[in-house]
């Protein structure tokens, strides 16, 4: 009898670490496959409970929320200049973030959390302009791409 229980325990937490969260790595470049002033990737879709770790790969980048670009209740972030960053993403919806000095060089991204967005009209609306406001047209259009698909 105690070796079954035993047997069951063991199975438990396997499965139990198994559904442990993920962490993504998104470099903050000078210059990456895209151009110059890069999130590398720009577009990440994890799940809820994931960390998204914005890697300051090159000097003078920060990693923020854009004010919109949130789902309701989800807290902002804004990192230090020059140093890495870890978001834990809890919400589902899509988060918009900016490299503040290089915004308007395009130097954006969008992490897409879970299966539903619920703020994405409002976040669609939020105004950008300059290479940003290219920059996000593309990325919304990635996400139609990939919505229905499991998180990466």
């Amino acid at each position: 009898m105690w070796r079954g229980f035993v047997l069951a325990a063991a199975a438990l937490m396997t499965l139990v670490a198994g559904v442990e969260a993920a962490e993504v790595e998104v470099k903050m470049l000078n210059q990456g496959a895209e151009g110059r002033m890069v999130f590398e990737p720009n577009f990440v879709k994890i799940n809820p409970g994931d960390t998204v770790k914005f890697v300051a790969a090159d000097p003078s980048h920060n990693a923020e929320t854009i004010p919109g670009m949130l789902p309701d209740g989800a807290q902002p972030f804004k990192g230090e200049f020059n140093k890495d960053i870890s978001v834990t993403f809890d919400k589902e919806g899509v988060y918009g973030v900016k490299c503040l000095p290089h915004a308007g060089m395009g130097m954006v991204a969008l992490v897409a959390v879970g299966a539903s967005y619920p703020n994405l009209e409002a976040a669609k609306g939020v105004k950008q302009t300059g290479v940003a406001k290219k920059k996000f047209e593309a990325l919304f259009k990635k996400l139609d791409e990939t919505k229905g698909a499991a998180a990466q």
